[in-house]
């Protein structure tokens, strides 16, 4: 999941959370027992139409973020054709995209505090062998919360470098990068530190 907000609300918005949620399980399941190229090109292009359906603004905010899916692609893509399984590459890119997109629609259009009171009711099981539910939800929101702060800070850092420079900025921000996110984690500590960690979190 990438995106947490919609610029435009849609009747989507209205749904229930878990209905959503298992929706995207169902059809992330169906994606990988798909096997042809042909199908998963047509799957794809049906996602892209459910973003077009609430409108210009809000397709083009949701497919800017998968714009971060272009390198794992293009890794994909390179690979399959070094070993000549052009068909498989295209079926597994295209699964990605769909994937990933189907997902990136479902936090555009749900609250992140909606989608953890379903995750708590779903976990809440699983006290009886000793998981505590509230600290796996805290580590799914902050990571659902936390990626696109990541992606933005990476953008600013590219464009920093092309400001500065003619030549591209590759993997020359990776450290600047790495440096910011462990930065950030600290901030975040501190600030469960200063709430009382995880115990107070199970106390409510």
């Amino acid at each position: 999941m990438i995106s947490l907000t919609s610029p435009v609300r849609t009747k989507a918005h209205d749904w229930p959370a878990g209905l959503k949620l298992a929706g995207l399980c169902a059809s992330t399941l169906v994606l990988f027992y798909i096997r042809d190229p042909a199908m998963h090109f047509g799957l794809l292009l049906l996602v892209l139409g459910l973003y077009a359906l609430p409108g210009r603004r809000f397709m083009d905010a949701g497919l800017r973020q998968l714009r971060i899916l272009w390198p794992f692609a293009l890794v994909v893509a390179v690979w399959h054709l070094w070993s000549g399984e052009i068909a498989t590459g295209a079926t597994v890119i295209l699964r990605l995209v769909s994937a990933v997109a189907l997902a990136n629609l479902v936090t555009m259009t749900t609250r992140l505090s909606d989608m953890i009171d379903v995750l708590h009711g779903l976990s809440r099981p699983l006290r009886r062998f000793g998981l505590r539910p509230r600290v796996l939800e805290l580590a799914i929101a902050l990571v659902i919360r936390l990626t696109p702060v990541l992606l933005q800070k990476g953008t600013l850092l590219s464009e920093a470098w092309q400001a500065r420079s003619r030549r591209r900025s590759g993997w020359r921000i990776i450290l600047p990068f790495t440096v910011l996110a462990l930065d950030d984690a600290e901030h975040v500590a501190e600030a469960l530190r200063a709430r009382g960690g995880f115990n107070t979190q199970e106390c409510h």
